[in-house]
């Protein structure tokens, strides 16, 4: 039987739908499948706000990579006549040999992007809200923003149907297989056939993506929002994101700008399982322990209620990198996977490159992202 459509998307979250979009817009037939809700809570593609900077402390190479999203990101405001984009500043806070600061400036240097250096005591004066221990330093990168997550996604689904991708909602792909023909996804509603697949599922690629010899867990986390007694000096000309390394780990919060209150929320810390069905769903008592202490420590005048939270799985590869690249043993099938609670803001630039992938040869360097940095075994196919 000949393929029915060229491509396949599972997943629309931000890189699925950001894919099916790209692929469209390239005239391709694709069928977009997701096992939820459009703009659902049960991945890491919700939470009102996710933050956008330029100056990556995780690598220079993923620089190229931002830069191409806010451009897209952009574009797509122009396209859906939608506010995605808010620019606001972003503060990194840490001892200056840490990685986050180190990599911060590495970053800005290599690519020849403009930040701010702050002591302690020039963070507490332009930012009274914060205190900072003495010995800490701050890295101001002005060119950041913050994106609205929920809207980012309904924006890429309507981008897509509007370049006529077949998105399909609350149809859960049971497995997939592929031939020499192509490739077969099978869900309770039936089979479909394509030329190519891209497996864009979160947490759930853990098991669609179990043969790729790329190794994945889940963490939970939870974004959490706090209401402080005076708003004043959280609004977003007042005060920046910011993301600070300490002891007790690594935290980032927003301003003042979603009803709830201050955005604060520990990055990284929970425990890795295996499968995201492990992932407690539920928001309990103590998860506002390590939160609450930092607040104490570094942000008191935002220790006020809790007014809101959620639980976030993030997908993990052991590196904390992402992996973009072909399947090891299928070349037909492309992977976009573990991107290790830091990836939505690269969603559109993601999701040309695995159009790219599809098509033949990506316009961007993805080495990095290769998957073989791994494994250079082969394993069987999934069920």
């Amino acid at each position: 039987m000949p393929p029915v459509f060229d491509a396949i998307v599972i997943g629309l979250g931000g890189m699925g739908a950001a894919t099916a979009d790209s692929l469209a817009a390239r005239g391709r037939h694709v069928l977009g499948l997701e096992q939820f809700a459009p703009a659902h809570d049960r991945g890491s593609s919700h939470g009102r706000t996710r933050i956008i900077r330029r100056a990556y402390y995780e690598h220079p190479a993923y620089v190229p990579l931002v830069a191409d999203s806010f451009d897209r990101w952009h574009e797509l405001e122009q396209r859906t006549g939608r506010h995605l984009l808010t620019t606001c500043g972003c503060l990194s806070v840490g001892p200056p040999a840490s990685e986050l600061v180190a990599g911060v400036n590495r970053s800005a240097a290599e690519h020849s992007l403009p930040v701010e250096q702050l002591t302690a005591g020039d963070i507490e004066r332009r930012f009274p809200a914060f205190r900072i221990a003495d010995g800490l330093a701050g890295v101001l990168e002005h060119a950041a923003g913050f994106l609205a997550v929920e809207d980012c996604v309904r924006a890429l689904h309507t981008a897509a149907v509007a370049n006529r991708a077949d998105l399909r909602f609350d149809e859960p792909a049971q497995g997939w297989r592929a031939d020499g023909q192509g490739v077969e996804v099978r869900t309770a509603h039936g089979t479909y056939r394509a030329n190519k697949l891209v497996v864009a599922a979160g947490p759930w690629a853990t098991h669609l993506l179990r043969d790729a010899g790329v190794p994945l867990t889940v963490m939970r986390q939870v974004q959490l929002w706090f209401r402080p007694d005076d708003p004043a000096p959280f609004r977003r000309d007042r005060f920046p994101m910011f993301m600070i390394d300490r002891p007790g780990g690594a935290f980032y919060g927003l301003p003042m700008v979603d009803p709830g209150g201050v955005k604060v929320c520990r990055h990284y810390g929970g425990a890795e399982v295996a499968h995201p069905e492990a992932v407690d769903p539920h928001v309990r008592l103590g998860d506002e322990v390590p939160v609450r202490e930092f607040l104490r420590a570094v942000l008191p005048a935002a220790d006020g209620p809790c007014t809101a939270a959620s639980v976030c799985r993030y997908t993990l590869t052991p590196d904390r990198h992402f992996v973009l690249d072909r399947h090891p043993a299928y070349p037909q099938v492309v992977m976009a996977c573990g991107f290790s609670g830091h990836g939505f803001k690269f969603a559109p630039a993601v999701g040309e490159a695995m159009a790219d992938l599809c098509d033949g040869v990506p316009r961007t360097d993805l080495a990095f992202f290769a998957a073989g940095r791994f494994s250079s075994g082969r394993g069987g196919r999934p069920v």
